[in-house]
């Protein structure tokens, strides 16, 4: 493992802690959690292909997360009862807003501006 993989997977796993740490404290908009669940898929396409060109990653980046937040779209039985769990709601989400696809696209937006500024 090179050391740019390593640095993806520290960006995102901090991503994660402040994800869910947005969810427990009220005053932060639910939003945000959506903004870096974004930031956190960006980071993770990033350590599979961390020498991928920037337009893939970001075109991957949202590709999974619209997917995501699309098949929260489809309520059969299996995929409801895994929703209920904690797995199920932290990844699959529990119901489509096209405010999270918003959400997607700004924290993917961000994700790459970051990276493109300050991480290279």
């Amino acid at each position: 493992m090179n050391k740019s993989r390593i640095h993806y997977f520290l960006v995102f796993l901090s991503i994660i802690f402040f994800g869910i740490l947005s969810r427990k404290i009220s005053f932060v908009p639910l939003w945000i959690g959506d903004f870096l669940y974004a930031v956190m898929i960006y980071f993770l396409v990033r350590v599979f292909f961390p020498s991928k060109k920037f337009f893939f990653i970001i075109l991957a980046s949202l590709l999974i997360c619209y997917c995501i937040e699309f098949l929260q779209l489809y309520q059969g039985e299996w995929m409801v009862e895994l929703r209920k769990t904690l797995f199920g709601r932290y990844v699959l989400g529990q119901g489509f807003l096209w405010s999270d696809i918003l959400a997607y696209t700004f924290g993917i937006t961000f994700a790459f501006i970051i990276e493109k500024s300050f991480l290279k």
